[in-house]
């Protein structure tokens, strides 16, 4: 963490919301004359696309668990290391991974990196939006059955490059958007075919390929954030891969587990919010619609927090 270089980072998996956060804090930041860097989890990828789908196919032939959620193809140490550099001189290296919707902005092929580039200068704060923004990943247990069905074989390995990640311990308000994971599932085999054409089919065998990694690199962190901020349908989602609908945000409600509970004003949050409780102590229970309107009440005051220590910090320096 650096009181003069503050860093807030969104994690979840891809179709979580994430995108919804750093929009909702995007608004907040024009509003308040904020000046943030951006960062996107993707540009911490190991691979290209192309690298990635003859990696992933390698993989699968020697029956070896690989995924996006994983550290065979995401460098952990670039992450760490972007971190560290922001928190301690408020700059950093990065490069950008080119998305279909940018490639003639940037003159690269989709599913390639730009060149390396610097953070805006003068950036008050950086924010990171994916899946990443508080790994912690020393070493990690795989676990896979025998071709004779016997007892599951428990195998403790450790990556040589990226033993000691620990990309949390520079973030400054993190927080964990994750939908229940029935709710997960069905939001990515909905996203995948209306937005890439995919068979549920498909991204059914992906789901189950990448639950390994999703265990040991993407649910710990929701024991890190500050807040979390579940979405739980109020319609049956038991079986998502025959589930014909999303459900809306009106058939939601919004589960905000708060880590430190003394450091926001609950009274004045429920007086906001028609339909609002808190379940327990340190969670608060919203209607499904009100998220861009929950980020704005709760996270608000915490941002300028930072943003005034780390002013002070720079006035003494």
């Amino acid at each position: 963490m650096s009181e003069a270089h503050p860093i807030i980072a969104i994690t979840g998996s891809s179709g979580a919301g994430t995108t919804t956060v750093r929009e909702a804090f995007t608004d907040i930041f024009r509003r308040e004359g904020l000046c943030a860097a951006f960062v996107d989890g993707d540009s911490f990828l190991r691979y290209e696309r192309a690298d990635m789908h003859r990696a992933i196919e390698t993989a699968n032939r020697e029956g070896r668990p690989i995924s996006h959620f994983g550290p065979e193809v995401n460098r952990f140490d670039l992450l760490e290391t972007c971190f560290r550099q922001y928190a301690e001189t408020g700059q950093a290296e990065v490069r950008d991974y080119i998305r279909e919707d940018r490639a003639v902005e940037f003159g690269c092929e989709p599913g390639s990196f730009d060149a390396p580039r610097m953070l805006p200068e003068n950036s008050e704060l950086l924010v990171y939006e994916g899946l990443h923004g508080g790994v912690v990943a020393n070493s990690w247990t795989r676990r896979h059955m025998s071709a004779s069905h016997n007892p599951v074989v428990i195998e403790r390995r450790q990556l040589n490059k990226q033993n000691g990640i620990d990309v949390a311990q520079y973030v400054d308000f993190l927080i964990g958007v994750v939908p229940v994971v029935n709710l997960e599932w069905i939001q990515k085999i909905h996203r995948d075919m209306q937005t890439k054409g995919i068979p549920a089919e498909e991204t059914t065998t992906t789901i189950l390929r990448r639950l390994q990694d999703y265990i040991h690199f993407m649910t710990p962190q929701f024991s890190l954030t500050d807040i979390n901020i579940q979405r739980v349908p109020l319609v049956d989602t038991s079986n998502p891969f025959i589930s014909r609908d999303v459900p809306s945000p009106s058939e939601s409600m919004l589960v905000c587990r708060f880590r430190e509970p003394k450091q926001y004003d609950f009274p004045n949050m429920l007086k906001q919010f028609a339909g609002a409780f808190m379940s327990r102590s340190n969670t608060l229970v919203i209607p499904g619609g009100k998220l861009r309107m929950a980020l704005e009440v709760i996270c608000t005051p915490r941002i300028m927090e930072l943003i005034r220590t780390a002013r002070d910090q720079s006035k003494t320096t």
